[in-house]
């Protein structure tokens, strides 16, 4: 009879070591947030509001997919953010962010980018970079053919399924 009424304390028991051990052994991953690459504006200039929310919006959407589906926890950027300001656009800096990450403590470096080509025509590319070795492990392509929230927010959960975590990412099983 005890060890009937041990047998839901001991479960969840080792579900809570469970749930910290994974927490534990979650890849760090810089998560740098989403840019435009659009021609229409001057050297300088920031992107219009419309363009900027959908960034904010496809960098929280990436932070939220590959935490759940690929097991990667987003460091801070914070400590940082100087040398990310620096750099960037980041699109353009040819591989300062894997030094970058590194510094943060981090296994990965995710860049995210919009090449803008017309009002309603971006494509989104995303990459996944090793912080030690600045190799490419993943990249992932999308074309929005739509200006709206939900197309930008539908492009970066299929580069997510479709293209970043199609397989395991390196290091994994």
């Amino acid at each position: 009879m005890r060890l009937r009424a041990l047998s839901p304390a001991l479960a969840l028991l080792f579900a809570i070591c469970g749930a910290a051990s994974a927490e534990e052994s979650a890849r760090k991953a810089a998560i740098f947030p989403a840019e435009v690459n659009d021609p229409t504006l001057a050297y300088g200039r920031k992107p219009l509001p419309a363009d900027q929310k959908r960034l904010d919006l496809v960098t929280e959407v990436l932070r939220k997919q590959l935490a759940e589906k690929g097991g990667l926890q987003s460091v801070d950027l914070g400590p940082q953010a100087e040398e990310i300001r620096k750099e960037s656009p980041l699109y353009k800096c040819n591989g300062c962010t894997a030094p970058i990450a590194k510094a943060l403590g981090a296994e990965l470096a995710v860049t995210t980018f919009a090449d803008k080509g017309a009002n309603q025509l971006f494509s989104l590319v995303v990459t996944i970079t090793e912080a030690e070795s600045g190799k490419v492990v993943r990249q992932g392509q999308a074309v929005i053919r739509a200006n709206t929230d939900d197309d930008w927010s539908h492009a970066a959960r299929w580069i997510v399924k479709n293209r970043l975590l199609a397989e395991p990412l390196p290091g994994r099983s």
